[in-house]
């Protein structure tokens, strides 16, 4: 059973920075692509960012520029770089993992929160 763990969030000030992980029970190297979702209160869960097996990258428009994902396979581990963050970013994050089935895994989710 693939398990993701997620870890990093916290409260940050506008424009400050947070490193968020996640952690596979498994080889990432497996999975077609993986993920970053978050979800907002009263907001359904949406993308944020995502890295294929083959290490492309895509980003929604609102976090390009300021947010960056990646991989590294040995570690079974992916990051989101959150840089220049804005209150409108606070949300928990998510980590997504697709296989290569269609299966989708999901964390537990890390709190993200902007705010002076």
């Amino acid at each position: 059973q693939v398990q993701l763990v997620e870890s990093g969030g916290g409260l940050v000030q506008p424009g400050g920075s947070l490193r968020l992980s996640c952690s596979a029970s498994g080889s990432i190297f497996n999975f077609l692509s993986m993920g970053w979702y978050r979800q907002a209160p009263g907001k359904q869960r949406e993308l944020v960012a995502r890295i294929t097996s083959g290490g492309s990258t895509s980003y929604v428009d609102f976090v390009k520029g300021r947010f960056t994902l990646s991989r590294v396979n040995a570690k079974n581990k992916v990051y989101l770089q959150m840089n220049s963050l804005k209150p409108e970013d606070t949300a928990v994050y998510y980590c997504n993992a697709l296989s290569g089935t269609g299966r989708s895994y999901w964390g537990q989710g890390t709190q993200v929160t902007v705010s002076s």
